[in-house]
C-alpha cells in the first residue's frame, strides 16, 4: 500500500519507505515520468551528506586569517549552538562594523522544491530584517533574454502559444538551441510533464521539425527531426543570412513590419551594408556559422512558406553577446510575419516547465514574504552573476543595464541552497575570489564543493526529511502537492525553517521572521491565503486539513488556455492592443539602448563575434567549447549518482574527425584545456556534434587536485574552462559557453576522484 504524497523538481511521487530506503513511484497522469527515479531515492543516503554542523579548523584558531586555507583545511565536529553562535557572532560583527553592504546573502541556486523550506527565500527574510545585504539581480538562467525582451516586446518572456494551436496549425517547428526533452525534465516547483505527450505527437501530426544546435539534441532523436549543426555564437549570423534572403526575395511579410515593428528600416541598414559596408548575406553568414549558403536560402524559403514556429532555448544567450540571440530571433520571426498567427510566431519557454501545456484556473504559492525594510531597500544591488568580480574588486564601476553600479566590498558570504562552485564561470577564479572574504557560511544537505570552501557548515534536511508544499508547474498552475515527511532527519540535520529561524533568534529578529508560527503555522498560512485568491477568482480549495490528508489540489483547465495564441490581440489591432514598449510595437531598433551608448550591445540586433569563438580559435586552442544541460542530473544535484554506480568523470563530446586527428578513441581519459584552467574527462565521440567543437554538460562536482605540480579538475567541471566575462554592459549575464580548449589524450596516471568524499572531522 502507497504511503501519501511527495515531490521534488523531478515530478510528484507516490511513496514506500522502511526508513532506511526509499522507493518512489510516479503520480499516475504523469506524461513522461523522470528517468532519474534510481538517483533521487539515493539522495538522502547519499555518503556526501553533511551530517554534523563543522567549523574550519583553521578559522577556529586563527578567524579571517586563515581564508587563504579554505578549501584544503581540516574540520572540526561542532554542536549545533555552537555553529549558530558562531556564524550570528560574525554576521552581528559585519553588521555591527560595516553594514550590510559588507554581507552577500543573495545565495543563488536550484535549492529544493517546497515553498516553505526554500533556503534561499529563508536566508533572505532573515537578513532583511537584519538590516540589508548585497542583493543579486537576474538569474543564470535568464539575465540576457529577460533584459533584452523588456525593450524589444516589453516583457521578459511572454507566455507562449499552446500546443493545441501548434499541433491544429502549425507545419513547421524550429527547436532552436531548445532541447525540451532534457530540460523540460525538471520544473522550479514540481512538475506531471503536461506538454510532453503534445511534444511527441508533432512526429504522428506529420509536422516537420528542425533543430537548429551545434550538438544535435535528444529531442531532435526521438522526433527525427533535421538537424542543421552549426558553429557556437554564431547563431544571430545565421539568422541574418536567412533575413536577407527574405528581403532580398520579397519574401518577407512588409505590412507586418510596417505595422508592428518600430526602426525596422534602421536595421535593414545593417542587413544590406548601408550602415557599414558589410553585406549580411547568405555567404557572409556561411563563412560565420559554417552552414551553406544555399542551404541558408532553403531554409529562409521553407520557413517562409509554410506555417512556422520558432521554438528558442536559453542556451545560446548564456554566451558573450547573448542578448543578440533572442532579439535577432524576434527579428526573424517579424520578417517571416507570422507573429500572432495560430502555430506560428516565436517562443521562448517551450523547453522551461513544459510552456505550452493549458493554463489551468488555480494559483501559485507564495512563501515567506521579503520584508521591504528600509535597509533591505537601500542595500546594494549587484548583476548575480557578477558576484566573483565584485569579491575580487571591490569599489570597481560597472555599466549595467542603463545604469552605474560600484561593488561593494563583500566581508561576508552567507550561501545556503546553492552551489556556486558549479554554475559560476572560471571556477578556478571564483576559488581565488571566494577567499578574500574574512567568513564564509554555508547551510546545505551534501558536502558540495561549495560546502567544502566554507568556514561554518550546518546541516540541512533533505526535501524528504521534513513537511513542505509545493505548486505543479511554475508555468501552467496545475496544482498543489503535499510534501510529507517521509524519514526522519539523517545524523543531525535540520529544516531550513529551522535553522534560520535559530539564527535569527541570534540576530536579534526572531519574533519578526517567525511572527509566532511554526512550520506547521506557516505551511497552513500558506495554503489559505492561496486559497483565499483562488476563491476570488471563484475556484474552490479544500481546508487545509483535507489537502494535508489527500496531499493533492487539481485545478480545472481553461478550455479557452487551449486556443492561445501569442500576440495575437496586438497582430489583429496594434493600435488597441499595443505592447510594453515605448513605441508600443516590437522594437528592432531600441531608442533606449541607443541612448546607452554600449560597444557590446548596439540599438538593433547584430552579430558580435566573442572574443573566444569558432573565429579567434589558435593552433594552442583551437576548438570551441558549448556546455550544455545534462540529462543525469539537474545542474549540480544528483551528480553523485549521475554514473548509475560508481562516480565517473563527466564525458566530453567531441566530433570523430577531431578525435581521430589527435588519436583519441571512445572512452579515453583526456585533458580539456582552455586559457583559464584545465580537467580531465572521458572522450564520448560522435558525428553528432558540429567539428571543431567540443561540449561538456554543466554540473559536475568541481574536483580540483594538484597533479604534477599543476592545479587540474579531474572530474569535468565545465566552468573551470569558461570565461567570466558578461553578456554586455546590458544584461552582465553569465557565460556558459564562450571558451577555446584544446583536448588532447592523458598518458598520466589518472588521479582517484574525491568529489563525493566528506572531510575528515576532528572530534
Amino acid at each position: 500500500m502507497f504511503a501519501p504524497i511527495t515531490a521534488t523538481h523531478w515530478g510528484v511521487f507516490r511513496y514506500e519507505t522502511d526508513g532506511r530506503s526509499l522507493k518512489l513511484h510516479p503520480l499516475e497522469g504523469d506524461e513522461r515520468p523522470t528517468p532519474l527515479l534510481a538517483a533521487i531515492e539515493k539522495m538522502p543516503f547519499a555518503q556526501s551528506r553533511i551530517r554534523y554542523p563543522c567549523v574550519r579548523a583553521g578559522f577556529l584558531e586563527k578567524g579571517a586569517s586563515s581564508a587563504a586555507d579554505r578549501g584544503s583545511d581540516r574540520w572540526v565536529r561542532v554542536s549545533w549552538s555552537e555553529a549558530l553562535d558562531l556564524a550570528s557572532r560574525e554576521l552581528n560583527r559585519m553588521y555591527d562594523t560595516y553594514g550590510p553592504s559588507a554581507v552577500f546573502g543573495h545565495s543563488y541556486g536550484w535549492k529544493q522544491s517546497g515553498v516553505l523550506n526554500s533556503p534561499s527565500t529563508l536566508l533572505r527574510r532573515m537578513l532583511a530584517l537584519r538590516g540589508g545585504y548585497v542583493r543579486g539581480e537576474n538569474t543564470y538562467s535568464t539575465a540576457a533574454i529577460y533584459k533584452i525582451l523588456k525593450y524589444v516586446v516589453g516583457e521578459p518572456c511572454p507566455e507562449v502559444s499552446s500546443w493545441e494551436m501548434i499541433l491544429k496549425h502549425s507545419s513547421r517547428v524550429v527547436f532552436w538551441g531548445c532541447d525540451p526533452l532534457i530540460t523540460n525534465d525538471i520544473d522550479w516547483t514540481s512538475t506531471l510533464h503536461a506538454g510532453a505527450d503534445s511534444l511527441m505527437a508533432l512526429k504522428d501530426a506529420h509536422i516537420e521539425t528542425i533543430a537548429v544546435n551545434p550538438l544535435k539534441p535528444d529531442t531532435a532523436k526521438a522526433l527525427g527531426s533535421r538537424w542543421i549543426p552549426l558553429r557556437p555564437g554564431s547563431d544571430t549570423a545565421l539568422m541574418l543570412g536567412m533575413i536577407h534572403t527574405l528581403l532580398t526575395e520579397n519574401l518577407a511579410d512588409r505590412r507586418f513590419l510596417a505595422e508592428c515593428t518600430e526602426g525596422f528600416e534602421r536595421f535593414e541598414a545593417y542587413v544590406m551594408g548601408r550602415e557599414d559596408g558589410i553585406v549580411r548575406d547568405p555567404l557572409w553568414a556561411q563563412a560565420q556559422c559554417g552552414v551553406a549558403a544555399h542551404d541558408i536560402r532553403a531554409l529562409a524559403r521553407e520557413l517562409a512558406g509554410n506555417r512556422t514556429m520558432l521554438m528558442l532555448g536559453w542556451g545560446p544567450q548564456r554566451a558573450r553577446f547573448g542578448e543578440q540571440f533572442h532579439w535577432m530571433g524576434y527579428a526573424l520571426a517579424a520578417c517571416l510575419g507570422q507573429i500572432g498567427l495560430p502555430g506560428g510566431g516565436i517562443g521562448a519557454h517551450y523547453h522551461d516547465s513544459w510552456g505550452g501545456a493549458p493554463k489551468r484556473t488555480g494559483v501559485g504559492l507564495r512563501g515567506m514574504p521579503l520584508p521591504q525594510t528600509e535597509g533591505f531597500l537601500a542595500s546594494p544591488v549587484i548583476p548575480v552573476a557578477r558576484f566573483a568580480d565584485a569579491l575580487a574588486n571591490p569599489g570597481r564601476t560597472i555599466d549595467f543595464n542603463g545604469r552605474k553600479v560600484t561593488y561593494p566590498d563583500i566581508r561576508l558570504l552567507i550561501w545556503s541552497g546553492g552551489n556556486p562552485f558549479a554554475h559560476q564561470p572560471d571556477t578556478l577564479g571564483l576559488m581565488r575570489a571566494w577567499k578574500r572574504p574574512e567568513c564564509v557560511i554555508v547551510s546545505d544537505t551534501h558536502w558540495t564543493p561549495t560546502a567544502k570552501m566554507a568556514d561554518i557548515v550546518l546541516p540541512a534536511c533533505t526535501v524528504f526529511e521534513r513537511d513542505d508544499m509545493t505548486a505543479i508547474s511554475e508555468l501552467s498552475h496545475q496544482g498543489i502537492a503535499a510534501m510529507h515527511k517521509i524519514l526522519e532527519p539523517r545524523f543531525e540535520s535540520r529544516s531550513d525553517f529551522w535553522i534560520m529561524s535559530e539564527l535569527a533568534g541570534r540576530l536579534g529578529v526572531h519574533e519578526a521572521f517567525t511572527e509566532g508560527l511554526s512550520e506547521a503555522g506557516w505551511l497552513r498560512r500558506i495554503y489559505e491565503s492561496a486559497r483565499m485568491s483562488a476563491a476570488t477568482q471563484g475556484v474552490g480549495m479544500p481546508a487545509f486539513e483535507t489537502f494535508w490528508t489527500e496531499s493533492l489540489v487539481m485545478f480545472p483547465e481553461r478550455e479557452a488556455a487551449r486556443d492561445y495564441v501569442q500576440h495575437a490581440d496586438f497582430r489583429r489591432d496594434p493600435m488597441g492592443h499595443p505592447l510594453s514598449t515605448p513605441s508600443g510595437r516590437i522594437e528592432i531598433y531600441s531608442r533606449a539602448i541607443e541612448a546607452y551608448g554600449y560597444a557590446d550591445c548596439p540599438p538593433h540586433p547584430a552579430y558580435l563575434e566573442p572574443e573566444e569563438g569558432v573565429g579567434r580559435t589558435s593552433p594552442e586552442f583551437p576548438l570551441s567549447l558549448i556546455s550544455p544541460k545534462s540529462t543525469r542530473r539537474l545542474h549540480s544535484q544528483l551528480d553523485e549518482f549521475a554514473g548509475g554506480g560508481a562516480p565517473r568523470r563527466e564525458p566530453v563530446i567531441i566530433h570523430v574527425a577531431d578525435a581521430a586527428a589527435r588519436g583519441i578513441r571512445q572512452g579515453d581519459v583526456v585533458l580539456v584545456a582552455s586559457p583559464r584552467g584545465r580537467i580531465l574527462a572521458d572522450a564520448d565521440v560522435t558525428d553528432e556534434i558540429t567539428p571543431g567543437t567540443v561540449a561538456v554538460r554543466h554540473g559536475a562536482w568541481f574536483d580540483p587536485q594538484v597533479v604534477n605540480g599543476e592545479l587540474i579538475d579531474v572530474h569535468g567541471q565545465a566552468n573551470v574552462l569558461t570565461a567570466d566575462v558578461p553578456t554586455s554592459s546590458l544584461a552582465n549575464g553569465n557565460n556558459a559557453s564562450t571558451a577555446v580548449v584544446q583536448v588532447s589524450l592523458w598518458k598520466g596516471p589518472v588521479p582517484q576522484l574525491k568529489a563525493f568524499e566528506c572531510p575528515k572531522l576532528i572530534y
